[in-house]
């Protein structure tokens, strides 16, 4: 009977310190797990961002398209300017009041925006690179979703701004992994985390086209 209890007692103390264990070490490897996912999945964001705010740039306006976004990436062109300042007199002005613009007069401020020639937007923001091919994947294995992405606008002080927004759903991106230390994530409010239960860039109820991560994985070299 000692014997048996002996055994018994190990058996609960192997048991409980394994759980002690997992309870230290199950949150680190979260963690880690989580934020290799995170670094994946923004810088796809950071590339839908480029690519929107270069659409914008060029057409007034979003797309809450991937097929047009990308098709504006392998055609779409940035026009090179030269911006010169210029004065002339005012003509108008002067022939009213009776001025001779050569001894005075009024004098009107100008600018002069030149075309140099062109760049091509694929060159501009990607380089050799056609990773923008995949920028609407959700780059998780076992995941085979696309980002969420729609555009329209947003009124402020009765002024309407262009507006967009591309996101996932933390579920979808650590899927599979521990669900009570998801459910906890999805719930993070902090300064040095992706807070609520996407991870997103841009909104569609604020003027805003930033994302919600923090500062960190802007750091994170490409």
């Amino acid at each position: 009977m000692k014997i048996i209890l002996q055994v018994v007692l190990l058996a609960l103390i192997a048991f409980l310190g394994y759980q002690l264990y997992n309870s230290i070490i199950g949150p680190v490897k979260f963690n880690e797990e989580r934020d290799a996912r995170y670094a994946k999945v923004i810088k796809n964001l950071k590339d839908i961002q480029a690519s929107q705010l270069a659409y914008k740039e060029i057409n007034g306006k979003f797309t809450g398209s991937f097929d047009s976004l990308v098709s504006f990436i392998e055609v779409g062109q940035f026009a090179n300017i030269q911006r010169r300042d210029t004065s002339y007199a005012d003509q108008k002005k002067n022939k009213a009041f009776g001025l001779d613009p050569l001894t005075g007069g009024y004098i009107l401020e100008d600018v002069i925006i030149d075309t140099l020639g062109y760049t091509p937007v694929k060159d501009s923001l990607f380089k050799n690179s056609d990773r923008y091919k995949t920028m609407m994947k959700v780059p998780v294995k076992g995941v085979d979703k696309n980002f969420e992405m729609k555009a329209g606008s947003v009124m402020k002080n009765d002024i309407k701004y262009a507006a967009f927004e591309a996101k996932v759903e933390k579920d979808v991106v650590l899927h599979d992994m521990d669900k009570d230390l998801l459910q906890q994530e999805k719930q993070v409010v902090s300064v040095e985390g992706v807070n609520g239960p996407t991870i997103k860039v841009g909104s569609l109820d604020n003027v805003d086209t930033s994302g919600n991560w923090p500062k960190l994985y802007d750091t994170v070299k490409e």
